[in-house]
């Protein structure tokens, strides 16, 4: 089970609505909240569109063990950064802490063997979520399957898989 950081980046199911404030499963045994105001302008008329069962990637502001984690979608100068509510039609899955943090390393191999074989976007959370999401759903799958499958191959394994379906 994921242990809430502070600092961390995650991805998180919007699981209810509750007045100013949003919940969210991020993997921990709590949930996590996020306030409406904590995406980039945001204000009390001007409020995010977030629905239950929404996909957002922001930022734990908060967790330690006496608090519930809470979560933002802003950096310290309000701006949003890559983090907010993630589009509907990626593939959403779970992967090791481990292969996660492997997948986050800079210049991470698997990710730019990955993007030589289609054009794809791809949100990794440090709670051992990934979003992908690439032309088509087929291709989608496929870059999911590959992902999943690296934690247990050796980079010559990843490379031959690789290569088979670059052939296609």
């Amino acid at each position: 089970q994921y242990v809430p950081v502070r600092g961390d980046h995650v991805i998180g199911i919007v699981t209810a609505k509750a007045g100013d404030v949003f919940r969210l499963d991020v993997g921990g045994s709590e949930q996590a909240s996020l306030s409406y105001l904590a995406f980039e302008g945001a204000t009390k008329r001007n409020r995010p569109n977030v629905q239950v069962g929404d996909l957002i990637y922001g930022q734990l502001l908060v967790a330690n063990k006496d608090m519930e984690p809470e979560m933002v979608c802003i950096d310290s100068s309000g701006r949003s950064s890559g983090m907010g509510i993630i589009g509907q039609d990626g593939f959403l899955f779970k992967v090791s802490l481990g292969l996660i943090r492997k997948l986050l390393a800079p210049k991470c191999e698997i990710i730019q063997e990955l993007s030589q074989l289609y054009p794809f976007e791809l949100v990794l959370g440090m709670n051992g979520r990934i979003w992908v999401k690439a032309k088509t759903v087929q291709q989608t799958l496929i870059i999911v399957n590959i992902l999943e499958a690296c934690e247990y191959m050796t980079a010559e394994q990843r490379k031959q898989a690789l290569a088979k379906f670059s052939g296609n």
